[in-house]
């Protein structure tokens, strides 16, 4: 639960302030695209600053609109009385849905990026309740995972995220709305995750979803270093050694994976790794690799519930097993170029 003065920051002062910019970048958008089109010789890349320019009109666009429509559907609620309602809520998964779908077009024309699954094509997974456990890492993956699950697979997700991401005006909104949760990876002390996960991942529908990023954040090579770190504080030796066999990704945190697999006892497990963007990391990176020209691979594998055992040590050494097997995966699928 957010503080009550961050909350009135976010959504009466953050919130405006991006419904403002977003006039104002329309009002002077021929004063911009000149600008960016007598950059582009200058600029290594094709047309760099003008993709880029178009990717924040877009963006900036697709928020302004959702917050409007957002605002709507509160006053059509009641001014909220019946937002969090089954009927509202599967009013904002169809808008969320809608929104991935133009977005993600339009920004795979502009970054020339191609995303491509591996696996199980989802129509083979079977209806009922799932739990997807994804790697973190790359720029937007969270966005590219629920746009997945909400086009290809058809669910309704239920998230667990970083508290970061509530800045965001439109995702504060929504997520404020369906089943979700943000949390802090770093919690204070007498703060219960687990408890919050597991009230989350409680009572799943057959087209449910529930997501969490083991992990805790995205890969980095200092994120990486902390972590096998504080394995040796804790006197995991053993773990501590496993985590340094896994290059490319973190050790994962098994507190929230185990709240979530005992508060949902019927769901099966959908493991999620992608490779294609890992080695960008800043927003440097990103502005140098404009446009982008790459393909994002997704490698989806179903484990059913029955190969899932019940004993939580035998569960935490089940989840790094499919960690170590989704280094792997990414180590034979890893572009060239990605260092």
């Amino acid at each position: 639960m957010s503080h009550p003065g961050v909350w009135a920051l976010r959504r009466l002062v953050v919130a405006p302030t991006v419904i403002t910019l977003t006039v104002l970048l329309w009002v002077t958008l021929p004063a911009w695209l000149l600008v960016a089109a007598a950059l582009a010789p200058v600029l290594p890349g094709r047309w760099r600053a003008l993709r880029l320019l178009w990717l924040v009109v877009v963006y900036l666009s697709f928020e302004t609109l959702l917050l409007v429509v957002l605002l709507g559907l509160w006053l059509a609620s009641g001014c909220g009385w019946r937002i969090r309602s089954p009927y509202f809520a599967g009013i904002h998964y169809d808008l969320v849905q809608g929104t991935l779908i133009v977005f993600f077009r339009e920004a795979r024309r502009v970054l020339a990026l191609r995303i491509r699954t591996d696996g199980p094509h989802p129509t083979r997974h079977p209806d009922g309740p799932v739990l997807v456990m994804c790697r973190h890492a790359g720029p937007g993956d969270s966005f590219i995972l629920m746009y997945a699950l909400l086009h290809w697979y058809h669910r309704e997700p239920r998230v667990v995220l970083k508290n970061t991401l509530a800045w965001d005006p439109a995702i504060d909104v929504i997520l404020n709305r369906i089943p979700a949760r943000f949390i802090s990876p770093n919690p204070v002390a007498g703060e219960d995750l687990e408890s919050q996960i597991a009230a989350l991942a409680t009572g799943l529908d057959d087209n449910d979803a529930f997501v969490i990023f083991p992990e805790g954040g995205n890969f980095t090579p200092q994120r990486r270093d902390r972590g096998i770190a504080r394995l040796r504080k804790l006197g995991l030796e053993r773990m501590a050694v496993r985590a340094e066999e896994m290059i490319h990704v973190l050790a994962p945190r098994p507190g929230g994976v185990l709240a979530a697999l005992q508060a949902a006892p019927d769901a099966d497990v959908l493991m999620v790794a992608h490779t294609g963007l890992d080695h960008l990391v800043t927003v440097s990176d990103l502005w140098r690799e404009l446009p982008m020209d790459k393909q994002i691979t997704m490698r989806w594998w179903q484990v059913p519930r029955a190969e899932i055992p019940e004993d939580r040590e035998e569960r935490i050494e089940w989840l790094y097993g499919w960690w170590e097997q989704i280094d792997e995966w990414i180590e034979a699928n890893r572009p060239p170029d990605a260092t």
